[in-house]
C-alpha cells in the first residue's frame, strides 16, 4: 500500500459515514411502513387487489421516472440540499396522506414518494461509497445494507405496534423523514459535494457502454430479490405446505439479506468486487436448483437464509465494484443507473416468473432464478474475456 493511500485511509470520515448510515436506515423505516400502511388502508376501504396493486405500482413508477433526473438534479442544487429536500418532502407526504383520506390522491402522493426516495438512494449509497476507506469499502457496504434493511424491515414490525387507526402509523412515516432529514443537515459539512468535482456527469446510456456487466448484475438482482420474496409462498403452497410456513419462508429470506451481508463485504475485500458477483450469482443458482428438492422438508430454512444473502449480495457486490471503478459525478451517474435498472427488474422479474409458475407450476420460480443468474454469469465472463484481449 502506497503512502499516500496509507494517509487518505488513517483519517477516515467515520462520523459522517454513521450519520449517512443512520439517517437512511430511518428512511428506510419510514418507506418500509408505508407499502403495508398503504395496503391496510385500502383493504380497509374496500378496494379490490387491482386497484391496491396499480396503486403499490405508483412508487416503482415514481423511482424510474426519476432516476435519469438525480444526477442533472445534484448539479443544479447540490447534493446536500437535494437530500435533505427530499427527506422533507416525503414527511410532508405522510403528512398528507393523514389529511387527504382521498384514493386518487393516494395514486399521486406515492408517485411522489417514488420520485424523492430515489435521491435518497442514489446519495446515501454515493455517499457511503465514498467515505468508506478503499481497504474497508467491502465491510462498509456489508453493514450500510444490513442496516438499511433492518430499518426496512423495522417499518411492517411497528406497523404491528401501532395499528393503522388514527395518526400514530402516519406519525411514524413524518418522523423517519424528519429524522433523516435532520441527521443528513447535522452531518452535511463532512459530506462529499459531486456537484463541483469538474468531473462529466455523463448520461445512462454512457455509463451503459461502461459497465454493461454491473448494470446486468443490477438488473438480474433486483428480478431474483423481489420475484423471490412475492413468489415463494406462491412456491411453497405448490407444494402444500400451511399459510404459517408460508409467512415464515419470506421472514428467513429477510433474516438471511440482514445477517449476512457483511460477511459477504470482508469477502470482497479479499477477492474482489467483481468475482464475488459471479460466486453470489452461482451460489444463487445452486440454491434455486435446491428449492424444489428441499422445500418439504427442514434443509429449506438453510437454503433460504443463503439465499435471502447471495441473491441481493449481487447487489451490494456490484456496488463495490461500482465504488472501485468510479468517483465523483459519475459515480452519481452509475448509481443513479443502478436505481433505473432496479426498478426495471422490479417491474419485469415478478410478473415474469408469476407467468411461467401459471404455465408450468411451482417450478417456474427456480427455472427464472436460475436462467437470470446463468445469463448474468455468461455475460459477465465474456466481458472478462473482451478486456483480456484488448
Amino acid at each position: 500500500m502506497t503512502a499516500s493511500v496509507q494517509t487518505a485511509e488513517a483519517r477516515p470520515q467515520w462520523a459522517a459515514l454513521a450519520g449517512v448510515t443512520a439517517a437512511l436506515a430511518m428512511f428506510g423505516a419510514a418507506q418500509g411502513l408505508s407499502s403495508p400502511l398503504f395496503t391496510l388502508l385500502m383493504q380497509k376501504q374496500g378496494f379490490s387487489p387491482g386497484l391496491i396493486g396499480l396503486s403499490a405500482a405508483m412508487m416503482p413508477v415514481g423511482l424510474i421516472l426519476s432516476a435519469s433526473f438525480v444526477p442533472a438534479a445534484v448539479r443544479l442544487v447540490g447534493a446536500r440540499n437535494l437530500a435533505v429536500a427530499c427527506s422533507l418532502i416525503g414527511a410532508l407526504c405522510f403528512l398528507a396522506i393523514g389529511y387527504l383520506q382521498n384514493w386518487v390522491a393516494w395514486y399521486v402522493i406515492r408517485f411522489i414518494i417514488g420520485v424523492v426516495i430515489n435521491p435518497l438512494y442514489v446519495l446515501g449509497e454515493v455517499w457511503a461509497l465514498s467515505l468508506a476507506p478503499p481497504s474497508r469499502r467491502g465491510r462498509v457496504m456489508g453493514v450500510f445494507n444490513t442496516l438499511m434493511g433492518a430499518g426496512y424491515a423495522a417499518g411492517p414490525f411497528t406497523l404491528t405496534l401501532v395499528g393503522t387507526a388514527g395518526w400514530a402509523p402516519f406519525g411514524v412515516g413524518i418522523a423517519g423523514f424528519a429524522l433523516c432529514a435532520v441527521i443528513l443537515r447535522l452531518v452535511s459539512s463532512k459530506l462529499t459535494g459531486f456537484e463541483d468535482d469538474g468531473q462529466p456527469a455523463g448520461s445512462f446510456f454512457g455509463f451503459a457502454r461502461l459497465a454493461p456487466a454491473l448494470l446486468l448484475a443490477v438488473l438480474v438482482s433486483a428480478a431474483v430479490q423481489q420475484s423471490t420474496y412475492a413468489l415463494v409462498p406462491v412456491f411453497g403452497a405448490g407444494y402444500g405446505l400451511p399459510e404459517a410456513t408460508l409467512a415464515a419462508l419470506v421472514m428467513m429470506l429477510s433474516l438471511g439479506n440482514i445477517v449476512l451481508q457483511i460477511p459477504l463485504g470482508l469477502l470482497a475485500e479479499r477477492f474482489g468486487g467483481r468475482p464475488m458477483i459471479l460466486a453470489c450469482a452461482m451460489a444463487t443458482t445452486c440454491c434455486a436448483i435446491l428449492l424444489p428438492l428441499l422445500i418439504t422438508t427442514p434443509l429449506i430454512w438453510g437454503v433460504l437464509l443463503v439465499m435471502g444473502a447471495v441473491g441481493y449480495g449481487v447487489y451490494t457486490m456490484a456496488l463495490v465494484e461500482l465504488g472501485s471503478r468510479f468517483k465523483g459525478s459519475l459515480l452519481v451517474t452509475g448509481n443513479a443507473a443502478f436505481a433505473l435498472l432496479w426498478g426495471v427488474g422490479g417491474i419485469v422479474g415478478p410478473p415474469g416468473a408469476g407467468a411461467l409458475m401459471q404455465a408450468i407450476g411451482p417450478l417456474g420460480l427456480p427455472t427464472v432464478i436460475v436462467g437470470l443468474d446463468v445469463l448474468l454469469v455468461a455475460f459477465a465472463l465474456y466481458r472478462s474475456l473482451q478486456r483480456r484481449r484488448s
